[in-house]
């Protein structure tokens, strides 16, 4: 089998949707060699920014698992030495991709990857009257699916998927093939001394008690925040 069939599969659970300020919570890739399931990675990763409700619904993740959960540069570390120069594949991938290449950009690493989507392939080739989300393919393929929205699980399901789609795009005219990702991101610094002084300083004189990631607040976050305290409450 020609080489481009070596990859790995990735699959992250955050905090929410927006790359900006939500934090990725557990990581899950799975390596391939031929085919084949070589070996896997998979980690809850600690994260200052609270699970909220619905992801622990959705997930099973609480605050206190996390607490017990590597520390997120070293989780996102392991992850970088685990794909190597691997093509990942994905189910949406980019959406994942997009918190990895924040994090990369935030700390100065180079990271550029060429991905199979699932999601995209399932399009192609299946049928528009077939849902196409994970837990639908799953069903389509005859895959068990046991832990739903768990990172190592759902990695390996999409591994699946994938090789069904790729028999699949074997017996017609879709060629199955890696496309690089293009991802700009935007560094975010960390918020300065004085915007946090200042912006506890408000929340003091104001008895604000809205719930603030102090660690996790970068500078255009204190930037808007602090011109939202002003304009809501005053100077």
């Amino acid at each position: 089998m020609d080489e481009a069939w070596n990859y790995t599969v990735i699959d992250l659970e955050m905090t929410g949707l927006d790359v900006k300020k939500d934090r990725v919570i557990e990581i899950g890739a799975v390596k391939v060699r031929k085919g084949q399931v070589v070996d896997t990675f998979g980690t809850l990763v600690y994260s200052k920014v609270p699970v909220p409700d619905h992801v622990t619904k959705l997930t099973g993740i609480t605050n206190e698992m996390l607490a017990e959960g590597m520390p997120e540069d070293e989780a996102m570390e392991k992850l970088m030495d685990f794909l190597q120069q691997d093509a990942i594949v994905g189910h949406n991938v980019t959406f994942d991709y997009r918190f990895v290449k924040q994090w990369a950009v935030n700390r100065k690493i180079p990271l550029e990857l060429d991905a199979f989507d699932t999601l995209q392939l399932a399009r192609k080739l299946l049928p528009g009257e077939q849902p196409k989300k994970l837990e639908n393919l799953c069903e389509c393929f005859g895959i068990q699916r046991e832990n739903a929205h768990r990172a190592l699980d759902d990695a390996l399901e999409t591994q699946q998927i994938f090789e069904r789609l790729k028999s699949l795009a074997g017996e017609s005219a879709v060629v199955v093939e890696p496309k690089h990702l293009i991802c700009k991101m935007k560094r975010q610094t960390p918020a300065t001394a004085h915007q946090i002084q200042r912006l506890k300083e408000l929340r003091e004189k104001y008895r604000i008690l809205d719930e603030v990631c102090w660690e996790n607040l970068t500078r255009s976050e204190a930037s808007r925040l602090q011109d939202f305290y002003y304009s809501h409450y005053g100077r």
